[in-house]
Order: structure tokens, then sequence, then C-alpha cells
């Protein structure tokens, strides 16, 4: 068989043991963090009809989609990119809830090309969403818990971005602009090409408070300094703008309030998602890695196409990124070798243990390696009559 018939496709990759244990471990411990906050577990399925999986926003995933053919009714599927529309649409269509609803979920995305979280297009992806709730109380407790996810996957020196989409769409809107140009002040904004920027600002003739406005959004991100700068630079901005702007600020204070040792950078011209977003948008970057390690916001209206419009705010990352990105774990060996021995005392013995969640690995006749190299670190020994553990 040729060499080649082995390789995986780029930017696919296995988990081997010990990691795939450890990374299961860490699974675990993190949908126990989310259910003692009050967050359901779902699991969507891995493959769904186009029109479902690109529901409301989510057509910007169209070119992130692996679409085949329904061999039953010749329908086109795509194998999900992005768990959040599907999550969306269970609240939505299926619980139709009239209280707020915490759902979690975590499961393996399938990717036509790398995204922003690393190489892999095969990412883990982890998130919940909180659906039912307008409030910036909702966007405070989703970041609370973006943060307890990368400080419970040991991510250490983190710094977290704030911005807010309603400020940029709502100047655009003061200033009238065609769908064309705010798709131009956009992508020159996200390269923050102030010279750019002032070229087309000054060709559209815009009027100058609006101009003035737009034209320092590329300058307003830093550190706490960056609100105040904010709310004197927009004081003529309208109502949109004035909301946005306060909500931001107000969710800063609650942040402050609940997490006061993290450190806070705004940028109120980083508009990722802003297709999708319609509030409050955030991001955890580690230092090293240029894209974020974790990001959420809100996206109200989501659930519309399923006749069900409710507010909703959520984050995801990929727990494979945030494993890799933790300081260097040693998995230890960690289980009990057993003896190939017809004896019903040896077998009680090891039925117990398991049971009591040891890992129990049981010889083979004639088979190679010893405890140590079954990845054991005790074994059943016989003293007498008694079978007994022994550290190795």
């Amino acid at each position: 068989m040729n060499k080649d018939s082995w390789l995986l496709p780029e930017g696919i990759e296995e988990v081997l043991p010990p990691h795939a244990e450890y990374l299961e471990a860490r699974r675990r411990q993190l949908l126990d963090l989310y259910r003692g906050w009050g967050y359901e577990l779902v699991l969507p399925p891995f493959i769904e009809y186009l029109e479902s999986l690109f529901v409301g926003t989510a057509h910007d995933l169209d070119l992130q989609t692996f679409k085949l053919t329904d061999q039953l009714n010749g329908r086109m599927m795509g194998v999900r990119a992005d768990i959040t529309p599907q999550v969306a649409r269970i609240d939505a269509h299926k619980l139709r809830r009239e209280t707020p609803t915490r759902l979690c979920y975590m499961g393996t995305v399938l990717r036509t090309r790398p995204d922003g979280f690393g190489a892999s297009r095969a990412p883990l992806q982890l998130g919940l969403e909180l659906y039912g709730h307008p409030g910036v109380e909702s966007d405070v407790e989703v970041f609370r818990l973006m943060v307890e996810t990368l400080r419970t996957c040991g991510i250490e020196n983190t710094y977290f971005d704030l911005g807010h989409v309603g400020i940029f769409r709502g100047l655009t809107k003061q200033a009238g602009l065609s769908t064309e140009q705010e798709a131009e002040l956009f992508d020159a904004l996200q390269r923050k090409a102030k010279p750019e920027i002032g070229k087309m600002l000054a060709q559209w003739q815009l009027d100058k408070n609006i101009a003035g406005m737009l034209s320092q959004l590329a300058d307003l991100n830093g550190g706490d300094e960056v609100l105040p700068k904010a709310q004197a630079i927009l004081a003529k901005a309208g109502d949109e703008v004035n909301a946005a702007l306060n909500g931001l600020q107000q969710m800063a204070r609650n942040i402050k309030q609940a997490l006061p040792d993290i450190s806070l950078h705004y940028d109120l011209a980083e508009l990722r998602g802003y297709h999708y977003h319609t509030g409050v948008v955030f991001a955890a970057f580690v230092p090293g890695k240029g894209t974020a390690v974790a990001q959420g916001g809100r996206y109200d209206g989501i659930g519309k196409a399923f006749g069900n419009a409710r507010p909703a705010t959520g984050f995801s990352t990929d727990l494979k990124t945030l494993l890799a990105l933790a300081p260097a774990t040693v998995v230890k060996s960690a289980g009990i070798y057993a003896p190939y021995v017809q004896s019903p005392e040896l077998e009680q013995l090891i039925q117990s243990l398991r049971a009591q969640g040891e890992r129990v690995v049981s010889a083979l006749p004639g088979q190679q390696g010893d405890a140590q190299a079954m990845r054991c670190d005790r074994e059943i020994v016989q003293q007498g009559k008694q079978w007994v553990v022994k550290q190795i």
C-alpha cells in the first residue's frame, strides 16, 4: 500500500492516548462547570439540510461548509461548520420557551478551510448560548463563563477585547451610507487604514460632524481611557450610537466588579462578526497568538426564521486549541495491572476496583509488556491468600 494512504487530509488531526483521555477529562469538567450555572447540554446532529444550517445571518458560513446530496431525497445537506445556528434552531423551534434558556454544547465541526482559532479544519467546538434576555447582565454572565473556561484549561496571561457593532452601524446609518460604501469603510477600518479612510470620507462629502466621528473610530482603542474619550468624540452621534456606548460602559463596569483582576482592552473599530452580531462583541487573546482563542457577543433575532426571534448572547472556542496553548501537562500513568490468574477472589477484587472508578488492565496470556508498559502505576499481587494492590 502507498505510504501516502495513511496521511490525513490537511487540517484534520487525531488525538491519541494519553492526550485524548486528558481532553475528555477537561470536556467533562467544563460541561459540569456550565451545568453549575444552569446551562443544559444539547447534542445537535453533525449534518443537516442547508437551509437549516444557514438560518438567519449564518449564511456567512456558506463558504466554510462541506456540501453533499441526500441520496434518499436529493436535497442538499451540509456538514456543520458552526454549532451556534443549530442551537438557535433548537431554542426557537424545538424548545420554544418563554423563560430565559441556557444551552451549552460541545462537538466536532468540519470546515473547508482553517479558521482564526488555528490550523485545524475540524475543531472541537465548545460554547454556550443564553436566549430570552436582552440586558447587559446576560452578556456579562456569558463573558464570565468564557473567562472561567480559559482558567479551567490553564490559560494564563489572557487579555480581553470589548467592542460594540452598534456604534459603527449607528454612525453609518446617520451618515446615510449605501451598502457598498458601508462595506468599503468596514474593510478599511479592519485594517486600520487611516489615510484610506480619510480619503474615502472626503470623497463622499459627508456631514462634517459625522465624517469626523467616523474618521476617529480607528483611534478609539486601548485601555480605560478609551470609553471617556469615545464619549467626547461621539457626543453628536444619534441615539443608537449613544445607547451602544452606554451599554458597553455598563458591561465594562459589571465585568470589573465581578472580575477585578482581568485586563480589559477596548476597540470600537473591531467589528468581528459584524454581519452576525447585533450588539456587544468580546474576545480573548493570549501573548504570541494573533487571533482570538475564544470569542462571542450578542446576536439578537437569530431565531426569526423559525418564528421566534429571541434575544441571544453566547461565546464559543475550540477545546483542542485551548489545551494546546495551556502549559505543558504531563499525563501520568494511572492504572492497576492485574495478572492472568483464574481466581474468583482476584476477579471479585478487579470488579470492585472498576466499580470505584479505577482503570484495571487485565494481563493476557503470553502478552508482551509489563505493568509499566501498559501505563499502570500499581499492580495486583498475591500475598498469602489475599490479593492486594501494590504501588510499582
